[in-house]
């Protein structure tokens, strides 16, 4: 009987793994986006360059509205260090947002 219970167990378990990768199978079939090289090795680069700069500005974004919520939390309750830690994540926020400005504040 315990044997029974076993082997239903895995049975389930494997039903749902198998299905979770067939889903990713499907996800990744319907996903596919051709990729179109440019001439210039410079575009590509510059592309690149853009892309990731999209990234950091996205995390930064991200980051200043955790600080806000963290720096609202922490007048509600009342609790100093919640509220430097608030205006710490703030203004690492902000300078994550703008690093690529920055970045060309700095080199010119």
């Amino acid at each position: 009987m315990k044997h029974d219970l076993t082997t239903r167990k895995y049975e389930r378990r494997a039903r749902k793994l198998y299905a979770l990768f067939s889903c990713l199978v499907l996800a990744l079939t319907v996903m596919v986006v051709p990729a179109f090289a440019a001439d210039d090795p410079l575009t590509v680069v510059n592309n690149l360059s853009e892309f990731i700069f999209a990234l950091i500005r996205a995390i930064g974004l991200i980051l200043l509205g955790f600080g806000v919520l963290q720096l609202g939390l922490s007048l509600k309750s009342h609790d100093p260090s919640q509220r430097a830690n608030g205006m710490l994540t703030i203004a690492g926020g902000i300078v994550i947002t703008f690093t690529k400005e920055i970045l060309t504040l700095i080199t010119g």
